[in-house]
């Protein structure tokens, strides 16, 4: 394990890592599984605990953003009735009437079904091959197409504000400061060393694919430079939702601290406080704040490029609450 070095000790409480979850059961659920593997299992804080209140693990704050339904919509109308699939299918099934969404929605049953049942759903193999296996690349840009437009910067203006309440606390654990946030930052639990220590030298939350996207974007991850085609695939992309949040996603940020210095890949010393973060297991390239071929950022420099973040979003967050907002968006809105 990365990380066996850090092992809990009742003798000394800054190594007991400091679990969080956000309030939805399976969430919870998972997290408390997750802290059986550590001798002894570490007590968990639930962010919150009803649906109406403050919550840096979940992205139901902004009731403004919204929805990637007309994108999406547009994009499986456009990309799934040239394919023969759905007439294939209904030839074989008669009496069934399909739609082209209820194509989609059998196509999405193959990795969830090989999620649960823990073996591959014989959806997939209904997918694979012929002329069925032919709508596996419209199915994944539709992925692309939902987090960007909902949940992402490049397509959802209000899509990373969702993520500064979290991209906040990261910074007061780098630093070892409370937390300056007043967006998603919920202030009773925060504001006591007892719901949110500063002294652990790890930290485990527990979250939704939903709230890693705008984190990702909050944080300057994944940069997308344009809008994806709703009507056509774009190829050279690069955000792909099964890269950024796969089943099991993780994001992992870890804070250095180089006691002498020592040559590094990209010339000078190393020696100082550094920020390096990988997702889903990939070093990311930090370019924002500096970072070379180790994906390593001054801690400094790191907290200068998170001005975003520090500035409470530039005044987005009110946004979230706006009518001028939906205006702005257009298409269907809600909590999402």
């Amino acid at each position: 394990m990365r990380y066996a070095h850090l092992p809990p000790s009742s003798l000394n409480t800054t190594n007991t890592p400091f679990i969080r979850a956000s309030s939805s059961q399976r969430v919870v659920d998972y997290a408390t599984n997750w802290t059986l593997g550590a001798p002894p299992p570490p007590s968990l804080t639930i962010s919150c605990g009803t649906d109406e209140c403050n919550d840096t693990l979940d992205d139901a704050v902004c009731s403004s953003a919204g929805s990637s339904d007309p994108q999406t919509n547009t994009w499986i109308d456009t990309f799934f009735p040239p394919l023969p699939l759905t007439k294939y299918l209904n030839t074989h099934a008669p009496g069934a009437n399909l739609t082209t969404s209820d194509v989609y929605n059998l196509m999405s049953l193959c990795p969830f079904e090989t999620l649960a049942k823990e073996t591959r759903s014989s959806f997939c193999a209904l997918f694979q091959g012929g002329v069925l296996g032919t709508g596996w690349e419209g199915f994944e840009y539709e992925g692309d197409l939902d987090s960007i437009m909902e949940l992402g910067l490049y397509g959802q203006p209000l899509g990373k504000i969702q993520g500064v309440g979290y991209s906040n606390k990261l910074l007061a654990c780098l630093t070892l400061s409370p937390v300056q946030d007043h967006t998603q930052k919920n202030s009773t639990l925060d504001s006591s060393p007892l719901t949110f220590p500063l002294d652990r030298k790890f930290y485990a939350d527990f979250s939704h694919d939903n709230e890693m996207i705008p984190i990702y974007t909050s944080i300057g991850l994944f940069a997308q430079n344009r809008d994806l085609d709703v009507h056509k695939a774009d190829k050279g992309r690069n955000w792909r939702a099964n890269l950024l949040v796969p089943f099991g996603a993780g994001m992992v940020v870890e804070k250095m601290v180089c006691a002498r210095s020592h040559s590094s890949s990209s010339g000078g010393g190393m020696k100082g406080e550094y920020v390096r973060i990988l997702a889903n297991d990939a070093l990311q390239p930090l370019s924002f704040c500096g970072a070379g071929e180790e994906g390593l950022c001054e801690l400094g420099a790191f907290l200068e490029s998170q001005g975003y973040a520090r500035r409470d979003g530039d005044g987005d967050f009110g946004r979230c609450f706006s009518s001028i907002a939906l205006l702005e968006r257009g298409g269907s809105f809600g909590c999402i």
